[in-house]
């Protein structure tokens, strides 16, 4: 007996092209409404957070942006709340911290994919995963007990080499304890190396084969062809590693108030004790009451609004130095 296929009818055919047609209907619809809902997540915590603050806001106006004191609790007179020396604080701890991370980021990135042996990618990617996963108190703690204590000498060295030098002096100026700003700096930047090195190593992964083979072919060191096909490929995945890590040393809070020092300063000496937004959010916020809790609440709306704008700017960058390289005028 033998059977042989029948050809698909008609209706057939239109049913399938029907169902095919829904299905992409509907999952075109889906995408649409989870891409909103993030939109709206975000809208409605900005919403809610600004409300909550406004009590401040209308307290201080925009002495909240350029008032460097902090006093909730004065002797005599209203209370103060400035966030500048908060969002200095920000700035400086998370500067200090990229400036550390980004090289070692994309070093063992750039080894992993390039240099290291297949044997020992496994366990290498492994350990800098378990490394993300500690929480950020274990890091606070050690920050406090051992590297604060151990960076005291390292610190005085410092200030003793550069003290007297113009400039350099006053960023590396007196030590009070090891609690400060470069400890703070140093601390997030163990923390967001993790993050850096794993999508700034995805990223240097999807560069073409074919382009380093013929960057290679053409008599480039090993060094020539990362800089001309890994590069300019991957820049823009870089970027945005290095943005995901800026973004996580913004708005950490108990690492950074564990070792940063809780002083509200502005100062260009980076071995000053001081303190940033998310960190003196989590020190007070238990305590706070009425105009107070609206100030705190302020703060996260300033970090917020810090977050997005340096988001944008790097956007911006990122296309403006693609077109660059791609040979255009940006």
């Amino acid at each position: 007996m033998t059977l042989t296929n029948k050809p698909p009818t008609a209706r057939s055919t239109l049913s399938q092209r029907g169902s095919s047609a829904l299905g992409d209907r509907v999952f075109s619809w889906w995408t649409l409404g989870t891409g909103l809902l993030v939109l709206a997540i975000l809208g409605l915590i900005l919403i809610t957070t600004v409300r909550e603050a406004w009590p401040a806001f209308d307290a201080m106006g925009l002495r909240f942006l350029t008032e460097r004191t902090w006093d909730p609790n004065p002797a005599a007179g209203d209370a103060i709340f400035g966030a500048l020396s908060f969002a200095f604080g920000t700035a400086i701890s998370s500067l200090i911290a990229l400036l550390f991370a980004v090289p070692v980021s994309v070093g063992i990135a750039l080894f992993l994919t390039e240099l290291a042996p297949r044997r020992l990618r496994g366990p290498a990617v492994t350990v800098i995963d378990l490394l993300a996963a500690v929480p950020s108190v274990v890091f606070g703690l050690w920050g406090i007990l051992v590297v604060a204590p151990a960076m005291v000498p390292v610190y005085q060295w410092l200030h003793d080499v550069f003290g007297g030098i113009p400039v350099l002096g006053s960023i590396f100026g007196p030590v009070s304890s090891g609690r400060n700003f470069m400890t703070a700096g140093l601390i997030l930047a163990i923390m967001v190396t993790p993050i850096i090195t794993s999508i700034t190593r995805e990223v240097f992964s999807t560069v073409p084969r074919a382009d380093k083979d013929a960057a290679l072919a053409l008599g480039a060191t090993r060094w020539e062809m990362i800089r001309g096909a890994v590069f300019p490929h991957s820049f823009g995945g870089v970027v945005g590693a290095v943005m995901l890590g800026l973004g996580r040393a913004m708005g950490e809070t108990i690492a950074v108030a564990l070792v940063i020092g809780g002083a509200t300063n502005i100062t260009a000496n980076l071995f000053a004790p001081g303190n940033s937004m998310a960190a003196v959010i989590v020190q007070q916020f238990g305590e706070s009451t009425g105009t107070f809790t609206a100030a705190l609440i302020g703060l996260g709306v300033v970090l917020f609004a810090m977050t997005v704008l340096i988001n944008v700017l790097a956007q911006t960058v990122v296309r403006r130095a693609e077109a660059r390289m791609k040979g255009s005028v940006a």
